[in-house]
């Protein structure tokens, strides 16, 4: 009756866990550039049921094993299905086609990587984030001020400047956006703020993406897939209550006995 009690309340932690990647996906359905995370779950140990003093059946199968419960194991994000792609307008908003993130620098000089690309231009004329983030432009010479008029992005990543004089206006490519990646699942952990970090010992580097300006990637969240998760998980965590419920009684009948 002990193992009930643990196989119930093991499973009722694992799906409570799941509950909180589900509500997290739901309250991030609508930002921008997020990937949506999925639970695993881990088989705790087994034990062997043929063992003296534990009431088994005398055939020949002397492989007889019991399990103690499961476990949530880590949060995996869906980086592959890609968010909708909704046409902004404004030529700050860019997006990523394909995989990859942006690479932004924060207030203490680290880099972080994102895939929302909702950039505007700040009072010193740098390319940032809703964070202050500046966005990492690779300048061909001397760092370039933009404006929100004057700044454009072709889909391979070069970066024009449109200047303005009695004569006229041209274009002038001043850098490049590089899209960055690193292979494995595990590569980047996120720190908040849709913001991620390259683990220990990983190292981005540059791939070939199109990046599209005047759009905003959307979420990869599917609402009906969390709502159907949704009612699994809770239909699973009903039965671990169920199982504590049933093992909560039959030791009540246990100690009753014991008390005649």
């Amino acid at each position: 009756m002990l193992r009930i009690l643990w196989n119930g309340r093991s499973a009722m932690m694992a799906q409570q866990e799941k509950l909180d990647c589900i509500s997290n996906n739901i309250s991030n359905v609508k930002t921008e550039g997020y990937k949506r995370e999925e639970v695993t779950f881990q088989d705790l140990v087994y034990e062997t049921l043929d063992r003296r003093g534990y009431p088994t059946n005398s055939g020949e199968d002397k492989n007889l094993i019991s399990g103690t419960g499961v476990k949530a194991g880590r949060w995996i994000r869906d980086m592959e299905k890609q968010g909708d792609l909704v046409n902004t307008g404004t030529n700050t908003d860019l997006a990523i086609d394909g995989l990859g993130f942006f690479r932004v620098v924060n207030s203490s000089g680290q880099y972080r990587y994102e895939r929302s690309g909702n950039f505007s231009v700040d009072t010193n004329g740098d390319i940032v984030d809703k964070m202050g983030n500046k966005l990492d432009i690779q300048f061909y010479g001397e760092k370039t001020k933009f404006t929100e008029d004057s700044f454009a992005v072709r889909q391979d990543g070069t970066v024009f400047v449109q200047e303005y004089s009695n004569s006229g206006s041209k274009t002038r490519e001043v850098g490049r956006i590089n899209i960055y990646n690193a292979v494995g699942d595990d590569a980047f952990i996120s720190v908040g703020e849709n913001l991620y970090e390259a683990v220990e010992g990983v190292n981005p580097t540059p791939i070939q993406a199109d990046i599209l300006s005047g759009y905003l990637e959307g979420s990869n969240v599917d609402m009906g897939k969390e709502m159907t998760d949704m009612l699994m998980s809770q239909r699973a965590f009903e039965f671990g209550s169920r199982a504590l419920k049933a093992a909560d009684e039959m030791w009540g009948m246990v100690n009753s006995l014991k008390g005649r």
